[in-house]
């Protein structure tokens, strides 16, 4: 290559903003048996003895300085929690559950979604020993029977439960009173029948029993309990231990490459769940790991709230920004069409990070452009992958080309590939992942193999297996996958996110049909920015009319270059109903669940299938 020739490949290819973190390297074991395990061969770093005393030492250190922001409502001002407000609301809190006997066989539950009081609740929880346990709004809020709000409470048996209105979960409280009538509830503010107003708790003077409380606390201690989300039957409570806690961060530290700037307060945007692993947990202790300051985002990824996370980006300037792929997508049309935007999110960003599931190419592509025009530089793209079992256990710590990257180990982690049938399912062992189920010793003993290790129920595969530091792909659920009747395998994983980059920006989402039948059948939910797009189109034909064409024509060219049968598609019908949270079909993150989508709406797969086939059903 000429010099000239290296030049117009960087003018295509412009550089990476620098990524402050140490490159791959790693060491592969491989067994006899085809099994190979995997470590990192950086070290740990330092991690906290408990999240409690992490938010005591920052505020200790900077008492002033905010460390959550939540808006008023109807999109008012902010307001804010400063550490040292917090730490003092927390040990109150503290103080008042010591006084109501509440200890470490006990628990708090949360039933409403992020909030200032959601946080002080948390930590005052962390600081007496008390494990708190968030649960999904939706369990309170959507369900029409609370059927999955009473399994929560039957698995960890609070005996407080908090929401933020006792308005708006009036229904959920009636629930749980008639239910359990020994229960307190607390609600912020103080509305509900018999409710205990927040500030009573937070006004509540601490004694000595607080600092005693909290230094009993140690990395067995169990923090929190996380419900998984329920898609293979009710949640499972999933134990947090503060050591599975500060094994995150202590991983997280061993990949740093240069010391924190100590005039920088990092400044976030967070609207993911802390219901979740990764806001409730990873997220959340980033930020005060970092002494940083979280802007509470009540926009979602939706139609008709994703504008509140506009609004919210105008003012504030994440230096890194995670949420769910969709949440990506719905950026990039926002920017696209929005120059200003753009200069407000790229303004501080050094990267960014995704999870939950895998980001298309062609999102990917659409950022990289815009972080070009703003910056002259593409923006590092991570993501960490983990389960509410283990935290974060691969990281993709290193800027690189590749999409779909679940990355490498975490130090201090191990993981270990096991063959299953065409694939390596992907299991774990290490200080961040749980040693089981609470109350559910069946369930343990089915999670973990012989040797210990979590099983994680995903496929994994290298990106070269002759070079295994360029890291590790998503290779679908092992469980989601599925043969044709001609016995060929589907790897649903790896097939959805590019018949969504190939009908882009037309698709939300897809589901993928077709176990033991001949053809590959897609479901797919329009985008809103592509429906209305077509709407206001004046030629002939409804916006549906319309993308049924489109979408005819885009998988025509998708299967024309797929291969096999095992990515050509065969038929496909567009959702006008939008995904359920109710039912299972779309979580909080919004994380679209395979297998609950294809048994809600299995009328539609049947209709894919029948010949002729149901109306709505397209032929490709």
């Amino acid at each position: 290559m000429t010099p000239a020739d290296g030049a117009a490949s960087a003018a295509v290819k412009p550089a990476f903003k620098p990524l402050p973190q140490k490159g791959p390297d790693v060491t592969v074991e491989r067994r006899a048996d085809g099994s190979i395990l995997l470590r990192s061969n950086h070290a740990p770093g330092e991690g906290p003895r408990s999240i409690a005393h992490l938010i005591r030492d920052k505020a200790q250190a900077h008492p002033d300085r905010p460390w959550m922001k939540q808006r008023e409502p109807n999109h008012g001002p902010w307001r804010q929690v400063t550490y040292g407000e917090a730490v003092r609301a927390a040990e109150g809190i503290a103080q008042w559950l010591l006084d109501h006997g509440l200890t470490g066989a006990d628990s708090v539950m949360v039933l409403s979604a992020n909030s200032i009081e959601h946080a002080l609740v948390t930590i005052g929880c962390y600081t007496a020993g008390v494990p708190v346990a968030p649960i999904s709004p939706a369990y309170s809020l959507i369900s029409t029977d609370h059927a999955k709000l009473k399994h929560c409470v039957a698995t960890v048996k609070p005996r407080v439960i908090f929401a933020q209105s006792g308005v708006m979960f009036e229904r959920a409280i009636a629930t749980l009173r008639a239910y359990d009538p020994t229960l307190v509830f607390v609600t912020a503010d103080g509305a509900g029948e018999g409710a205990i107003p927040l500030s009573e708790l937070t006004a509540t003077e601490p004694t000595a029993a607080v600092h005693a409380a909290r230094e009993k606390l140690g990395h067995a201690t169990v923090a929190k309990y996380l419900f998984t989300s329920g898609s293979t039957g009710m949640p499972k409570g999933v134990p947090q231990t503060f050591g599975m806690m500060a094994a995150t961060i202590a991983g997280g530290e061993g990949l740093r490459s240069e010391e924190a700037d100590p005039d920088v307060v990092p400044q976030s945007l967070e609207w993911m769940p802390w219901s979740h692993i990764s806001a409730g947990n990873i997220s959340f202790n980033a930020v005060l790991w970092g002494g940083g300051t979280v802007h509470l985002d009540e926009g979602k990824p939706i139609p008709g709230l994703f504008e509140t996370t506009i609004k919210n980006l105008y003012e504030v300037s994440p230096v890194v920004f995670g949420s769910a792929p969709i949440a990506f997508g719905m950026l990039a049309e926002a920017m696209e069409r929005d120059p200003t935007l753009r200069a407000s999110f790229f303004k501080n960003l050094r990267y960014m990070g995704y999870g939950g599931a895998t980001l298309s190419n062609d999102v990917n592509d659409r950022l990289q452009a815009l972080a070009v025009a703003e910056t002259g530089h593409r923006i590092p793209l991570t993501t960490m992958y983990g389960a509410t079992e283990t935290q974060g256990v691969t990281v993709t710590h290193w800027a690189t080309e590749q999409v779909g990257l679940v990355g490498l180990p975490v130090p201090g982690v191990t993981i270990k590939l096991v063959p299953n049938g065409t694939k390596l399912e992907v299991r774990v062992k290490g200080p961040t992942v749980t040693t089981g189920y609470h109350n559910d010793p069946e369930k343990t003993a089915a999670a973990f193999d012989e040797e210990g290790f979590y099983k994680l129920g995903d496929a994994a595969r290298f990106v070269d297996d002759n070079d295994p530091a360029q890291g590790l792909m998503f290779d679908g659920r092992v469980t989601e996958d599925f043969k044709l009747d001609s016995g060929t395998w589907v790897s649903v994983g790896t097939l959805r996110p590019d018949l969504v980059a190939a009908a882009s920006p037309w698709v939300m989402d897809a589901v993928i049909a077709g176990q033991d039948k001949p053809f590959i059948g897609a479901l797919f939910w329009p985008s809103m920015a592509g429906m209305q797009a077509l709407a206001a189109d004046p030629g002939p034909g409804s916006p549906i009319d319309k993308l049924t064409a489109i979408l005819k024509d885009k998988l025509a060219a998708f299967n024309a270059t797929a291969g096999g049968s095992s990515r050509r598609v065969g038929r496909f019908v567009i959702l006008t109903e939008p995904p359920s949270i109710d039912a299972g079909e779309i979580t909080d993150k919004g994380y679209v669940n395979q297998r609950a989508t294809l048994e809600r709406r299995d009328a539609l797969v049947q209709g894919l299938y029948a010949n002729p086939p149901a109306a709505g059903v397209v032929t490709v």
